[in-house]
């Protein structure tokens, strides 16, 4: 018996585009977590039945997708489309859209009381407690203005945003440079004479602490941190 491929599909003008993927891989590129399309495929084909191995011919592929590329075609059918799971990977798909939801919620939301984040188990008791759920066909990032006002009844929380002025040592610049673009919004920079680095950045305010501690374990302590007013 041949053996099942695991497929991702999507559904155009009434004909049906497939591919071949690993599934948990194919949720990682549609989460954002990977980057290159490749890493998930199991063929680099697009098929009207991939278990009969009919692939769809080129001149069709630009014609529903505007492009030809199936490298493309199979990005579109991952992020639109639907990916083909069994129940364990199901299960293990709405745990970590949770996981991904408590951390986005910890990290973007304060409690207005203390100014602090609220802690992850306290977070979760709260979804709990509101029977609140996501939906498994939606990102987590569409879904994230709804469930914090589904929340608020139940915990305070206020959505904050963090201005800081960080200066970096010239040494750790390089060593830096990752984690504060791709952490935070950079809103000015400037260059010192000694080879420094100056810059203005906006963050979540629950993600403050972590921010702060991760350029301190980068620096041994040689980050220069100020909290501007908004």
């Amino acid at each position: 018996m041949a053996e099942k491929l695991n497929l991702a599909r999507i559904k155009k003008f009434g004909e049906n585009f497939e591919i071949s993927v690993n599934p948990d891989l194919a949720l990682k590129f549609k989460n954002g977590d990977i980057r290159d399309v490749r890493e998930c495929l199991q063929s680099e084909q697009v098929y009207s039945d991939a278990n009969k191995a009919l692939v769809i011919p080129s001149a069709k592929l630009l014609e529903v997708f505007k492009t030809d590329d199936p490298l493309k075609v199979a990005e579109i059918i991952i992020k639109e489309g639907e990916i083909q799971l069994t129940s364990d990977h199901r299960a293990k798909e709405r745990d970590q859209n949770l996981r991904k939801l408590i951390d986005m919620v910890h990290k973007q939301a304060i409690d207005p009381q203390s100014g602090l984040p609220h802690p992850a188990t306290r977070i979760e008791a709260a979804l709990e407690e509101g029977k609140i759920r996501l939906d498994n066909n939606k990102s987590v990032e569409d879904q994230f203005d709804d469930i914090i006002t589904k929340l608020r009844p139940i915990i305070p929380l206020k959505i904050e945003q963090r201005t800081l002025q960080v200066t970096i040592p010239s040494n750790y610049v390089g060593k830096t440079n990752s984690i504060i673009r791709n952490g935070s919004k950079i809103l000015g920079e400037d260059w010192r004479t000694d080879g420094s680095w100056s810059v203005k950045v906006e963050i979540p305010a629950g993600f403050q602490e972590e921010f702060i501690d991760k350029l301190n374990s980068i620096t041994s302590g040689q980050v220069v941190v100020d909290v501007l007013e908004n």
